[in-house]
């Protein structure tokens, strides 16, 4: 795995075997990310999204403790997948990450908790799969708007944009950060630590 320049977020590039039937790849290995990134990965939900394209979701976050780290890959189609550090205190606060995942180059991106997740769905449909460390609870699931200016992701001009009207209607940083409901950085890296503390 590959550090990306928010600390905490880590994208794969797997290797992929092709023969005369097409390919084949691990796109998950456990032991991988906690050899890699030092820390323990419990699976504890799977999902799957199908998005059309210029759909945007995000930018989605959970409380910490207990957060909700993610792995992230794009079964078919391609999306923009944007990382962003919403953690209060932290030296890259409202920093972005964008990694191409298509279904191509099969790469993976690792999510940890406290971070800001969004993709954007650029091919005609896009069908994302992610594992969650966590299973979803409303209560403890935020939002951030993806089209905040004081964040300013870049997405791309020439696609039209849909929105969920929750994410549309979602804070900006500033007035979520003023809400109380971003993560501070200092309480996301020493629930990181527990976790590479053995059991």
């Amino acid at each position: 795995m590959q550090a990306l320049g928010i600390d905490g977020a880590y994208v794969l590039a797997p290797r992929i075997y092709p023969d005369n039937r097409g390919t084949f790849h691990e796109w998950f290995r456990a032991a991988d990310v906690l050899g890699d990134l030092g820390r323990r990965f419990e699976l504890a939900q799977a999902n799957c999204s199908v998005s059309h394209r210029g759909v945007i979701r995000g930018i989605h976050f959970t409380q910490v403790p207990p957060g909700q780290a993610k792995y992230v890959v794009c079964a078919s189609g391609a999306i923009l997948d944007v990382v962003v550090d919403l953690r209060v205190g932290s030296a890259t606060y409202l920093r972005w990450e964008a990694v191409q995942l298509d279904d191509e180059t099969r790469q993976a991106v690792f999510i940890s908790e406290g971070l800001g997740h969004a993709f954007m769905a650029l091919s005609p449909l896009a069908t994302v799969m992610y594992l969650c460390s966590t299973p979803y609870a409303p209560g403890l699931e935020h939002g951030v708007n993806p089209l905040d200016p004081d964040i300013g992701i870049g997405w791309p001009q020439d696609v039209p944009v849909t929105l969920s009207a929750k994410d549309a209607g979602a804070p900006s940083a500033e007035e979520a950060q003023r809400a109380g409901l971003l993560p501070a950085y200092t309480e996301c890296m020493n629930f990181a630590a527990s976790l590479s503390e053995p059991r």
